[in-house]
């Protein structure tokens, strides 16, 4: 297990999976996320985020993935296999460089709210993150 293999998928994923989707709206958004590793120990505390999400960020889902909105690797990040279907989104999601990995994410909707899970690999090493969103309201400018 790699601390860094870790950090960097957390910071690749942790903003931009606020971002997802044209089934959410735009607004100030609380993320939690959930993170675990095979060996890590249980119980690792997890984060929360608050991120404003623009009506741009809403409409655009390309604009909302890791390589779109940031992270220590996202230029290396591409996404595919997007789709949504109902209040589902889902996605793949490969990066190449030093911290080469790949994997696939689930985001479930219900109105103000959503659900999901990304699961991530580099061949070596698995992790997978939960996540939880909620909308607070609008963005505070």
């Amino acid at each position: 297990m790699s601390l860094r293999f870790a950090i960097v998928v957390g910071l690749v994923l942790c903003p931009p999976v606020a971002g997802f989707a044209q089934v959410r709206r735009d607004g100030r958004w609380e993320v939690k996320m959930e993170m675990s590793m095979p060996g890590m120990p249980v119980g690792m505390p997890g984060t929360t985020t608050i991120e404003c999400i623009t009506p741009k960020d809403a409409e655009d889902p390309q604009n909302a993935t890791p390589h779109g909105r940031g992270g220590p690797t996202a230029a290396d990040c591409k996404v595919s296999d997007y789709k949504v279907e109902g209040n589902k989104v889902s996605w793949s999601m490969k990066c190449t460089g030093r911290d080469a990995m790949s994997g696939t994410g689930e985001l479930l909707y219900a109105g103000d709210t959503y659900t999901g899970v990304v699961k991530m690999g580099s061949g070596r090493e698995t992790m997978t993150l939960k996540y939880r969103g909620k909308r607070l309201g609008d963005c505070v400018r």
